[in-house]
């Protein structure tokens, strides 16, 4: 399938794409786990992307459906269950399972960081530690019964890491910025942190944002590969209102050429390696 497209954003001095890891490495590994995230940093991602929901008990974990069903072997919605409900939970082995069926491997030999719930502590400790810098992108999920409790909560654990910090310099930019389709989340953090860069995600291109704009104060536009594929433009017009683009989730080769083609700023993959490695990153 080809597509028309507008001429390559040609702007001088313009960086390499962003390659971020969507769930972490999640082709590799089971998403949202340890393991897969480590295996990101590995493969040269530039970023990292998760998703939190607030527990019962108040902690924030990276599981991107409202309940554990499709990735552990446990039922409920994440909002009901506490932490120690959550531990208890394997939520890597339906991969394994998926990919090998009756020859997965054996479950007794597990690597718990394959398997193990993973908090957003855990995750941001991760990236503290990494040798180079590594980016983390957060997207709250909603609509949720904690409501503006996930983003309240959010704020305080990223101002222990000392990301809710004003910039020293003016091109300072922080390593972590937040996500979301939910234009109030991302107003909540604005306003309780105005420091951490949000993106506003897109599944459908309505009217009111086709010309490039975006909710207030947000700077960086989200949409989805598909408004890609049919909006090609797009792009060219969300950089001329000053906005980057950070586009999901690109995995095909075509789909990866394309987002080159047009200039974007960012790619967010389940594929980092095999992503950088088109690009001529890795």
């Amino acid at each position: 399938m080809t597509y028309a497209r507008p001429a390559q954003d040609a702007r001088p001095g313009r960086p390499a794409i962003s390659v971020v890891a969507h769930r972490g490495a999640s082709e590799e590994a089971p998403e949202h786990t340890l393991a897969a995230y480590r295996r990101a940093i590995e493969d040269g991602a530039d970023a990292l992307e998760c998703d939190v929901r607030l527990t019962a008990d108040g902690h924030l974990v990276c599981v991107h459906d409202r309940r554990v069903n499709r990735t552990s072997n446990g039922r409920g919605a994440v909002s009901a269950l506490e932490l120690a409900d959550l531990a208890t939970l394997d939520f890597g082995s339906w991969k394994d399972e998926a990919a090998y069926g009756d020859e997965a491997p054996d479950r007794q030999h597990e690597d718990p960081e394959r398997t193990s719930v993973l908090t957003l502590e855990r995750l941001l400790e991760l990236v503290a530690d990494a040798d180079r810098r590594v980016e983390l992108a957060i997207e709250t999920k909603h609509p949720t019964r904690w409501a503006g409790q996930v983003e309240e909560r959010l704020v305080e654990l990223l101002g222990r890491f000392g990301h809710t910090e004003p910039a020293v310099h003016a091109d300072q930019i922080s390593p972590v910025r937040v996500m979301s389709f939910s234009a109030r989340s991302l107003h909540r953090i604005r306003t309780a942190a105005p420091g951490i860069p949000v993106v506003y995600l897109m599944q459908f291109l309505t009217p009111r944002y086709r010309d490039g704009r975006l909710p207030d104060g947000v700077g960086i536009a989200g949409p989805g590969i598909r408004i890609l594929r049919s909006h090609p433009d797009y792009v060219a017009k969300a950089h001329r209102a000053g906005h980057q683009v950070h586009v999901w989730t690109v995995n095909d080769a075509a789909d990866v050429e394309l987002c080159q083609e047009l200039g974007v700023d960012a790619v967010i993959t389940n594929r980092p390696k095999q992503v950088r490695m088109q690009l001529g990153l890795g």
